[in-house]
């Protein structure tokens, strides 16, 4: 674990993991700044002196590159095909972007990048979201990146702005799901992402669903 100060640039926190993500950055004394990424401006940040938010074009990274300039950076951005549209945008955004980021990440000097990616991930698989999700881990385990720290989770829980009946569905009916695709807290995920940037560990790991149960028991 480092013992300096960190600096964590933050992408996807108004999204169910990444606001958790943010709440425990902030009460992190071990971050001293957070660079939260968004598409417009936020006005529903939490006060502190320790954000520092900037508006981005995802699609021109290359032109706001410069909050980039961290130790870490976590992606906890996502979407899906019905919102997104159609599955070429769905890609755009769950592959092209964070392949982007960490392209950025590896040039600029971040040594830890974190994903949320999904239970199932597999390049080899024959559902789209999967495959799209497993050809993400693939190419970024592949670049330049000091550590490289992935979480799968199963199907998310909490309170979410927009209503997904999927979602809704599959929450009355969780406790009849195995343990392995048992649905998870977000705050479990989010508090596995700052315990693996505390822990700041060089090399890739990847942490499935039941571990970070496992841990938040």
């Amino acid at each position: 674990m480092t013992s300096k100060l960190r600096s964590v640039v933050l992408v996807g926190a108004t999204g169910l993991v990444g606001a958790e993500c943010l709440r425990l950055l902030l009460a992190d004394p071990g971050v001293a700044r957070v660079v939260v990424l968004a598409r417009r401006p936020l006005a529903d940040l939490p006060p502190s002196p320790k954000i520092a938010a900037h508006v981005v074009d995802f699609e021109q990274l290359e032109a706001h590159a410069a909050p980039l300039a961290a130790d870490q950076l976590v992606c906890a951005l996502g979407t899906t095909i019905a919102r997104a549209g159609s599955k070429e945008s769905f890609r755009a955004v769950d592959y092209g972007i964070p392949l982007a980021l960490g392209k950025l990440a590896a040039e600029r000097g971040v040594r830890h990048f974190l994903l949320v990616s999904a239970l199932g991930a597999d390049a080899s698989s024959r559902v789209f979201y999967n495959k799209v999700k497993g050809d993400l881990e693939e190419a970024l385990a592949a670049l330049q990146l000091r550590s490289l720290s992935i979480v799968r989770p199963s199907l998310l829980l909490g309170d979410r702005r927009e209503f997904r009946l999927g979602e809704s569905i599959a929450k009355r009916f969780a406790f009849l799901v195995p343990g392995k695709y048992a649905p998870i807290q977000a705050r479990d995920v989010a508090a596995a992402l700052v315990r693996l940037a505390a822990e700041d560990a060089p090399g890739r790991r990847v942490v499935e669903s039941a571990e970070m149960r496992a841990w938040a028991r």
